[in-house]
C-alpha cells in the first residue's frame, strides 16, 4: 500500500527514495527540486511539465550562482 503523504509511489521507483538521495547529497532547495522533478517525470501525468519545472530550478540555481560569483569578482 502506498503512503501518498510521506512515501508517494512516484518518488519510490528504484532502490532509493528521492528525499533520501537529496538529503544524502546535501542538495539545496533548487537542486533538490530539480532532482525531484526529474525522478518523477515518467511516473506522473505530465512528464514535459515536470522536466520544465526541473529546468526552472536548475536555471534559477545557475542564475543565483552567477550573481554570487559577480559579487566576489567586484570586491
Amino acid at each position: 500500500m502506498s503512503d501518498n503523504v510521506s512515501h508517494p509511489s512516484h518518488y519510490n521507483q528504484g532502490k532509493y527514495e528521492v528525499i533520501d538521495v537529496i538529503n544524502d547529497w546535501k542538495l539545496n532547495f533548487n537542486l533538490g527540486n530539480a532532482i525531484k522533478y526529474i525522478a518523477r517525470a515518467d511516473y506522473k501525468n505530465n512528464a514535459i511539465e515536470d522536466l520544465e519545472k526541473a529546468m526552472f530550478y536548475l536555471n534559477y540555481e545557475i542564475k543565483c550562482r552567477k550573481e554570487s560569483e559577480d559579487k566576489y569578482v567586484q570586491m
